[in-house]
């Protein structure tokens, strides 16, 4: 009952903190062209990042106190978006609408927003070109704008996706995560295949969870006899880390799920059901499917990719430990999440890692000029659905090293699937979002617990 009470008055004393003066901000139609700290992207890593440098630069006091419009958002999304949702619309589990919410309505009093995406950088004016054409001037610029998808990159899925009737699908976006579960329900016999790309993802586990999960329908609706499934993937593996890629490899094979490796989705023809796939040779195999689950390739955002803020692959070059940018002549930029170098894989759960250190970095910056003692070990998690009401808790960090939560504390094999662990997933973890979360007040491992260094 303690820690419960101990988060409803921390909960209380920061959402009156971030509420200060709401009527000052919301009186106002325009706002000034200069900011403390402005954060590019309202996504997951966006809003968590700037409610916490409120919080940590709230609690030092005096001078460093922000004022109500020091730390502003910028972001044209109209609603922000709980992607891991978007696996359990897929498999049937949750409704989409539960995944997305008016970004407005998620944005504290005390922060600022522009509706408008970035289309510009100049670290070197410490300013950003907004969509409108208005230049918007920092002191301390944190990014976090994601990814982007490139739907396009396989010829044949964007009109695919469009067709109610082609058997192809894709979790990787709002519109169309519920047309998987509409496939995978209606298929009473015939072939499901499931893919992913080589390279970097969203959530790279995210492609196979709702694999399971339709595996596990077809056995449980006794259509095991009558559908085949399939798992064609342009990796070398099940998982980049050996631990659970070995363990989820035998239980592909005590399935019966075909695996393919090394292979890359190129070419979807609706009209003959073909899908055509890559192989590192060059040449291309063709594979016949009755529906067809496709992750698209990712990659780093256009706007990123032209400015000076990013390294050879296009991605904000930060340094992995502490989350500021290599370049010294760019001291007073951060960033994390999807958009960043950081070399691990790109979840909410690291976000929720790597926000407190970015943060103390940044309040240190602030405060003396040289980043703080907060090193990001690479912590990151992949919540691994093997089924409809099983799932693989996988914790690793930098050098793909295992870091299970519940191995320190219970002495527990994460690798081993637990109800327990699905019910995290599927309950727990989307209320925790939306209601810590979004709100800056999730530590991940540490849960409601604040790291101190």
């Amino acid at each position: 009952m303690l820690p419960v009470l101990a988060l409803r008055r921390t909960a209380a004393l920061r959402q009156r903190v971030l509420g200060a003066r709401w009527a000052s901000i919301a009186a106002s139609s325009t706002h000034k062209d200069k900011v403390k700290f402005l954060i590019v992207g309202g996504g997951s890593g966006g809003l968590n990042v700037a409610c916490q440098i409120h919080y940590r630069f709230a609690r030092e006091g005096g001078s460093l106190t922000p004022k109500t419009g020091d730390i502003a958002i910028a972001d044209g999304a109209s609603h922000h978006m709980y992607q891991p949702g978007w696996t359990l619309a897929g498999a049937g589990l949750i409704d989409k609408d539960y995944t997305r919410r008016p970004l407005s309505s998620l944005i504290p009093r005390a922060i600022h927003h522009f509706p408008e995406n970035v289309t510009a950088f100049d670290p070197a004016s410490n300013s950003v070109t907004l969509a409108s054409g208005r230049t918007v001037s920092y002191e301390y610029l944190v990014v976090a704008a994601g990814l982007q998808t490139n739907w396009s990159a396989i010829e044949g899925l964007e009109g695919a996706l469009q067709d109610p009737h082609s058997g192809v699908s894709s979790i990787y976006s709002y519109n169309t995560c519920d047309k998987t579960w509409a496939d995978v329900s209606a298929l009473r016999t015939g072939t499901a295949v499931f893919t992913q790309p080589a390279g970097i993802i969203k959530c790279a586990g995210a492609p196979q969870k709702v694999m399971w999960c339709a595996w596990d329908h077809f056995r449980k609706q006794k259509r095991a006899e009558t559908t085949r499934v399939e798992f064609w993937s342009g990796m070398p593996t099940m998982f980049s880390v050996p631990k659970y890629s070995e363990a989820l490899n035998a239980l592909r094979e005590k399935r019966g799920i075909r695996g393919e490796f090394n292979k890359n989705l190129v070419k979807i023809d609706t009209s003959k059901r073909i899908a055509t796939f890559k192989k590192p040779d060059g040449s291309t195999e063709d594979t016949e499917y009755t529906i067809l689950h496709a992750t698209p390739p990712m990659g780093p955002l256009d706007v990123l990719k032209k400015s000076p803020l990013v390294d050879a692959a296009g991605w904000v070059d930060v340094d992995p430990g502490t989350l500021q940018h290599r370049n010294e002549k760019f001291p007073n930029v951060f960033s994390l999440g999807d958009c960043s170098s950081l070399p691990t894989s790109k979840t909410i759960a690291a976000i929720t890692a790597q926000t407190p250190v970015l943060v103390e970095n940044l309040f240190q910056v602030a405060k003396t000029g040289q980043v703080g003692k907060a090193i990001y070990d690479g912590y990151t998690s992949c919540p691994l659905l093997i089924g409809q009401e099983q799932l693989m808790l996988a914790e690793f960090k930098y050098g793909l090293q295992p870091t299970e939560t519940f191995g320190g504390i219970f002495g527990i094999d994460q690798v081993v699937p637990r109800r327990l662990f699905y019910h995290f997933k599927k309950d727990l973890f989307p209320r925790v979002y939306w209601s810590l979360m979004t709100k800056g007040m999730w530590f991940g491992p540490r849960g409601i617990f604040s790291p101190r260094w």
